[in-house]
């Protein structure tokens, strides 16, 4: 599943910080998922406490997940929108393309007020640790 390889990547860019940092005890993870990865939230968070490696360095570590929502700009005519905006244009297979490949949201979606293709994601998109507690 393609949480889990998320949650590899989050173990592992926490341990290689706290290594770096020379800390001995992480307390809190903060970690934002952009909304265009479309994650099961509940297998993440899972995949998070399952993957977490027997190392007292992460022993009771508390992470907190945090959907970053999906905006975006059209090129062409300026015009700002939100996910839900563009929801309708996703069904079951283009879910799933994006859930793996976020930036197919172009092939989808278009802008609500022209109908253009072109548009910037301006956030929610990715996976990111955005703070540790650590001592």
């Amino acid at each position: 599943m393609h949480e889990w390889a998320l949650a590899e990547g989050v173990i592992e860019t926490v341990i290689q910080s706290v290594n770096a940092a020379e800390k001995n005890k992480v307390r809190e993870v903060v970690v934002a998922v952009g909304q265009l990865q479309q994650i099961r939230r509940e297998t993440f968070e899972f995949s998070l406490r399952e993957m977490m490696p027997e190392n007292p360095v992460l022993a009771d570590t508390r992470f907190v997940v945090e959907i970053e929502p999906a905006q975006f700009c059209c090129r062409r005519c300026q015009h700002p929108f939100g996910f839900e905006a563009i929801a309708e244009a996703f069904g079951e297979d283009e879910g799933e393309a994006v859930h793996f490949i976020p930036e197919l949201a172009h092939a989808f979606a278009r802008c609500p007020s022209c109908g253009s293709a072109d548009f910037d994601v301006q956030s929610g998109r990715g996976v990111r640790v955005t703070s540790i507690t650590a001592e």
